[in-house]
């Protein structure tokens, strides 16, 4: 177990009030100095242009909408709707399926996911009851073909790649463990999986994640209420509590790429702690020194 340092003193805001179930995947878009994100059991992607105020927000009927990427066609962004991802254009509205990930009657949702610098999504599905292995990691080729990585998954989450692309991170968030993989950037194949951070004993939740410039790895704790940084080595440089119980994922953005968003979850809460938590379901943001890396995109 990794003994947790006091939390360092923070400067966290509200960026923008908000009432997401599972705030989630927040990713900062340069070309449109946008925030986007997702509000996974609501069913929708969200954007947010903090130098104007204007939040848009584009509703979906699928049960969940639970991973986002960036494109390299302008205008258009990566989802997953259920088990399903689809090409979204925000200017039209219009959606085409890209793939199907797994056969749609499965009971589990695609999650969390990331782009490589090869334009390939790497993205999980979990069990929608939470408490199964029944999810995947899979590697989506710009061609939309799914590769199946490596199963018995319960809840997939934290995956992120280091700044040289060499290393794939990734959680089972209810196995309360982070691996990290030796990723071959040419040919999209991991190897030598081995544990980062292992949180069992003190059962914490590792939900969404982002990796800055100096490869350092930015970690929400669902439940846990505190958002943490590891060194490339697995051991914590940062800890910074909140203001709610559910961070759920972060991105750094902003002009200069060094303000930490952070997503957030109503989800679980009890009416006592929604009433004392006026934060929950809102972005949260905070001023970072070490800067991050333009998020990759999907296709050629």
């Amino acid at each position: 177990m990794t003994t947790e340092p006091h939390p360092a003193s923070s400067s966290v805001r509200c960026v923008l009030p908000g009432t997401d179930l599972l705030g989630e995947t927040p990713l900062w878009c340069p070309a449109t100095r946008s925030l986007l994100w997702l509000d996974i059991d609501g069913g929708r992607l969200q954007r947010f242009h903090p130098a104007s105020g204007r939040h848009d927000a584009f509703t979906f009927e699928g049960r969940y909408v639970g991973s986002l990427a960036l494109m390299r066609e302008p205008g258009r962004v990566l989802l997953g709707i259920d088990l399903g991802l689809f090409v979204f254009d925000l200017a039209s509205g219009q959606t085409r399926l890209l793939c199907q990930v797994e056969p749609a009657e499965n009971d589990s949702r695609l999650n969390d996911g990331r782009c490589d610098a090869h334009g390939r999504f790497w993205v999980g599905t979990m069990d929608n009851q939470l408490h199964r292995p029944n999810g995947a990691l899979y590697r989506v080729d710009p061609d939309g073909s799914a590769h199946h990585m490596f199963g018995e998954v319960i809840v997939t989450n934290t995956i992120a790649l280091s700044p040289n692309q060499e290393t794939l991170y990734f959680s089972d968030t209810r196995r309360f463990v982070t691996w990290q993989f030796t990723h071959d950037a040419a040919s999209g194949a991991l190897s030598d999986r081995r544990v980062f951070v292992d949180h069992s004993e003190s059962k914490s939740r590792p939900d969404g994640a982002c990796v800055d410039a100096e490869g350092y790895v930015w970690n929400a704790i669902f439940g846990g209420a505190r958002i943490v940084r590891f060194s490339p080595a697995g051991k914590i440089d940062r800890v910074v509590e909140l203001p709610v119980t559910n961070p759920t994922c972060l991105c750094l953005g902003g002009p200069e790429l060094k303000t930490l968003y952070i997503t957030t979850a109503r989800k679980f809460l009890s009416r006592a702690q929604l009433r004392d938590q006026p934060l929950a379901g809102s972005v949260l943001a905070l001023d970072v020194e070490v800067a991050g890396l333009p998020e990759q995109r999907f296709g050629r």
